[in-house]
């Protein structure tokens, strides 16, 4: 790396790192603000409150809007060297267009490698700490108090190809439900059909423990029936599987997500669009921000009429333009018919002609 690649990397860097600790500041106070009477009504200390949610807001905050900070960072340095007239010196002393780009790429690839291991790991535990406070103190109307308060509920659901559940009455904080019931289907007829008083969840062997049930089993000559008091059953799901709320595809690494997308869908379960977006997200957001690097640095890098403040106005109309455009294609995905992968890259689709255009427009 030479003396051009260190300066334009440590500028980059720093300023980046400079503007999300002051955004984070500000994100904590204005929450501060917001959750005041939840805190004062919990109950809990300045420590607890630190550890049991702030440890989780401020990284889920900073993943939020990674992106954007780092497109205002590129911006406003570049900006800030076009206007101290640096740049046409490097490109008039010989030193091609795209060789003075190069130090962008680097500091685009590092950023967007540091938020993809955030994503896949790191911001999911962080959601973990957050989630758990904002269910039980902050939310009026949340899982928690649906936990606490109402918790029997009627489960049907899928276990496999051929077999299908319900659990009446189940109640997600004992782990205890019942009558249920569990039929295996092939070839359009019942082949099995078991009965149990209750079910409930045995802490001890992981597994689950049925009461009083009854197993009619169809065969080709009659049918045979077994009742039994008590028994074992290793079922392919848990109670996690069983009391999924809003925080759901935010908690879970991704290693995690995609088996429970795997789960779900060997289920029959609706309405995981939102998870498998979730998923292709966490990998199409660390391309968002090598994009949005490249992008910044070619729009100011040339030297304007209104010198920073027409940079960071270019910059903000494209910032809109591009969570438009992630917004509309997560609702289309969502509540259309839109395939999920498609909707987590189209902006990145989109923004890499504009990228070309930009690159190919601008002068060198």
């Amino acid at each position: 790396m030479k003396k051009l690649d260190w300066y334009i990397l440590k500028n980059f860097l720093s300023t980046f790192f400079f503007a999300i600790f002051l955004f984070t500041i500000i994100a904590v106070v204005i929450d501060l603000s917001e959750k005041t009477d939840n805190f004062v009504k919990s109950h809990l200390g300045f420590f607890r409150i630190v550890t049991g949610y702030y440890y989780g807001f401020i990284p889920h905050i900073v993943a939020l809007l990674f992106p954007l900070f780092v497109y205002i960072s590129v911006i406003f340095f570049t900006s800030k060297m076009a206007n101290r007239t640096e740049i046409i010196p490097i490109l008039a002393s010989g030193i091609s267009y795209n060789r003075w780009l190069r130090p962008y790429y680097m500091g685009g690839f590092i950023l967007a490698g540091l938020l993809w291991l955030a994503d896949q790991y790191v911001i999911p535990k962080a959601n973990q700490i957050r989630s758990a406070f904002e269910a039980r103190y902050v939310d009026n109307d949340n899982s928690y108090n649906q936990l606490t308060m109402n918790t029997n509920t009627s489960i049907y659901f899928k276990i496999d190809s051929f077999t299908y559940a319900g659990i009446l009455n189940y109640d997600t904080l004992t782990k205890r439900g019942g009558p249920f019931f569990m039929e295996r289907v092939e070839k359009s007829k019942v082949t099995q059909n078991i009965r149990g008083e209750n079910i409930q969840w045995d802490t001890a062997t992981k597994k689950w423990r049925l009461e009083n049930t009854l197993t009619r089993t169809i065969l080709p000559l009659g049918e045979k029936l077994v009742l039994v008091p008590t028994q074992q059953a290793n079922f392919n799901f848990k109670p996690l599987d069983l009391s999924r709320d809003k925080y759901t595809k935010d908690k879970l690494t991704s290693p995690e997500l995609a088996k429970f997308i795997n789960l779900e869908e060997s289920r029959g379960s609706e309405g995981i669009n939102d998870l498998k977006v979730e998923l292709y997200r966490r990998d199409a957001t660390p391309v968002t921000v090598f994009l949005l690097t490249v992008i910044g640095a070619i729009v100011a890098g040339r030297k304007v009429r209104g010198g920073s403040g027409a940079h960071l106005a270019v910059g903000f109309i494209t910032a809109a333009a591009f969570i438009i455009t992630d917004r509309f294609s997560t609702i289309f995905s969502t509540k259309g018919n839109l395939p999920p992968i498609i909707a987590a890259w189209i902006p990145n689709g989109i923004f890499v002609f504009v990228a070309m255009y930009l690159y190919k427009k601008a002068p060198k």
